[in-house]
């Protein structure tokens, strides 16, 4: 649920708690990485890629995952338009 919509709609939140241990990540992010348009069909990255990308890099080095999402992301739009905000936060434990 969108976090602005939550006291319009009416609906409360769910409260979760999860355990993380020493070397866990944790990714904060908004949807423009995964509906960023690109690729050779001019399609969006998609949610299933992203995951599949933090998946694969998440034992790197932070400075090395930041690296890779940049290039990785720069590959995909090969000089398209950014068409909405792009964040992506990584938190090791």
């Amino acid at each position: 649920m969108p976090v602005g919509i939550g006291a319009l709609a009416g609906r409360d939140f769910t409260k979760h708690e999860i355990e993380v241990g020493k070397g866990d990540v944790i990714y904060l992010y908004t949807d423009g990485y995964e509906d960023q348009f690109g690729g050779e069909k001019d399609k969006k990255f998609s949610r299933k890629r992203f995951r599949e990308l933090l998946l694969s890099i998440h034992s790197l080095p932070m400075p090395d995952q930041k690296s890779v999402l940049e290039t990785r992301l720069d590959e995909w739009m090969d000089g398209r338009e950014q068409i909405d905000d792009i964040t992506v936060m990584g938190i090791r434990f």
